[in-house]
C-alpha cells in the first residue's frame, strides 16, 4: 500500500465504524484528507479495532513520522552535563521516553486537530495508546492527580515510552506556591518514575506553559531547577527540554 492508500483505508474505517460520521465525504487532496483522518483519530473512543486495521495504521504512523523527520538526541550537543536542550517536534524525537502534558482524564485530546502535544502524541503513537491509558484509568478508578507520572508503551513514536504527567492549571493568570510545587512534583514524577524503569533519557515539553496558563519564564525556571537538583543527587538520566516556539528556547537558552 502506498500512504495515500493506506489513508484511505483509515479513513473509510473509522468513518464506517460510526454512524455519527458515516456517509461523511472524503477530500480529494491529500491535506484534506490528512486532517479528516487526524480528527477521526482524534474524537475515537478508547476500543479495539481489527488487526487489518492496525497493522495498516502503524504502517502509516511509522511513515508519516519518518518523512517528518526522526532526530536521535545523542545527536544533540549537551547545553550541561547531561542536560540537552532541543526545538522541534517531540513526535520525531528518539530517546528512552518523551513526556506528555496530560490532562487528568489521562485519554488525551478529543478536540479535533487540536494544537497541544496530548494531542500530537496520541494522534502518532496511534489508537493503542488511548486504550492502554483508559485501562490504566479504569483499574486506577479515579482522575489522575496534579504532579504525579504514568508510564506508557510509545507504540509509533520513534522514542520507547512516554511519560504522561498532569501540570498545574493557573487559573485568571494568579500564580500560588502550590501551582509552583505541582510542577515542580510533575517532573520530579517523570524523573521517578524513569529511574524505576531503568529509562536513561527524558524529554520534557513544557509542561502546563499552553492552555494551563503556567507564566512561561517562570515554568521554565522550574523544570530548569528541578532537574539540576535531580543531577546533584546523582541522576544519571540525560534530559532533553524539547521547545516548539523560539520564544520558549531563547528562555531556556537563558537559564541553561
Amino acid at each position: 500500500m502506498t500512504q495515500d492508500e493506506r489513508r484511505s483505508f483509515l479513513i473509510e474505517y473509522l468513518l464506517n465504524e460510526s454512524d455519527e460520521y458515516s456517509g461523511q465525504d472524503i477530500p480529494r487532496d491529500e491535506d484534506g484528507k490528512k486532517f479528516l483522518l487526524r480528527a477521526l483519530f482524534n474524537v475515537r473512543p478508547p476500543r479495539t479495532a481489527s488487526e487489518e486495521f492496525i497493522r495498516v495504521q502503524d504502517e502509516y504512523l511509522k511513515e508519516a513520522v519518518s518523512e517528518k523527520g526522526i532526530t536521535d538526541y545523542k545527536t544533540l550537543n549537551a547545553r550541561e552535563d547531561g542536560i540537552y536542550l532541543w526545538q522541534g517536534d517531540i513526535t520525531t524525537l528518539k530517546c528512552g521516553a518523551v513526556v506528555n502534558a496530560a490532562n487528568s482524564a489521562m485519554l488525551g485530546c478529543f478536540a479535533p486537530n487540536h494544537y497541544c502535544i496530548d494531542n500530537a502524541i496520541h494522534t502518532f503513537a496511534g489508537i493503542q495508546l488511548r486504550l492502554e491509558c483508559d485501562a490504566l484509568m479504569k483499574k486506577q478508578a479515579h482522575a489522575e492527580e496534579t504532579g504525579s507520572a504514568k508510564i506508557t508503551a510509545a507504540y509509533n513514536l520513534p522514542c520507547d515510552f512516554v511519560l504522561h504527567t498532569v501540570g498545574p492549571i493557573v487559573g485568571g493568570g494568579l500564580l500560588l506556591p502550590q501551582h509552583k510545587a505541582q510542577l515542580s512534583s510533575c517532573y520530579n514524577s517523570c524523573l521517578d518514575l524513569a529511574a524505576e524503569k531503568g529509562i536513561k533519557s527524558v524529554a520534557f515539553c513544557c509542561i502546563s506553559t499552553g492552555v494551563f496558563g503556567f507564566p512561561q519564564k517562570e515554568a521554565a525556571k522550574i523544570a530548569v531547577e528541578t532537574v539540576r537538583r535531580k543531577k546533584r543527587g546523582g541522576s544519571p538520566i540525560d534530559v532533553i527540554f524539547n521547545v516548539f516556539k523560539r520564544e520558549d528556547y531563547e528562555i531556556y537558552s537563558r537559564l541553561l
